[in-house]
């Protein structure tokens, strides 16, 4: 459980990364669609955890790869935007799977 900090800095890093997918997304993204499921902030605000679904497009893991590949950039075009912040968190990023893991219950519970 996050302090109430950690809980705003998360949602503003969250929607900063939603945004910035959605304007590049032929470039960093493949072409494919991605959301941002959540993003976790240690306690020293040093570390974010950014979880991503990924639609329509290559690989999962190939896109994930373009990300981590411009993970720099990314991080510059945040801190830019969030002039307020002093220090902007490294960020490294993880497909959710929570989706697909929900799926396969569901499929797994019809059957019975």
């Amino acid at each position: 459980m996050g302090s109430i900090r950690q809980n705003k800095i998360e949602g503003v890093i969250q929607e900063e990364l939603s945004t910035f997918f959605q304007r590049n997304a032929r470039e960093i993204c493949l072409g494919a669609m991605v959301s941002v499921t959540s993003v976790r902030v240690t306690s020293d605000l040093s570390l974010a955890r950014c979880y991503l679904s990924v639609f329509a497009g290559p690989d999962k893991k190939e896109v994930l790869e373009n990300v981590k590949i411009h993970a720099g950039k990314i991080r510059g075009d945040v801190g830019k935007r969030l002039k307020n912040m002093r220090k902007i968190p490294e960020l490294l990023f993880f497909i959710d799977d929570s989706l697909d893991y929900a799926a396969e219950i569901d499929q797994l519970l019809k059957k019975k």
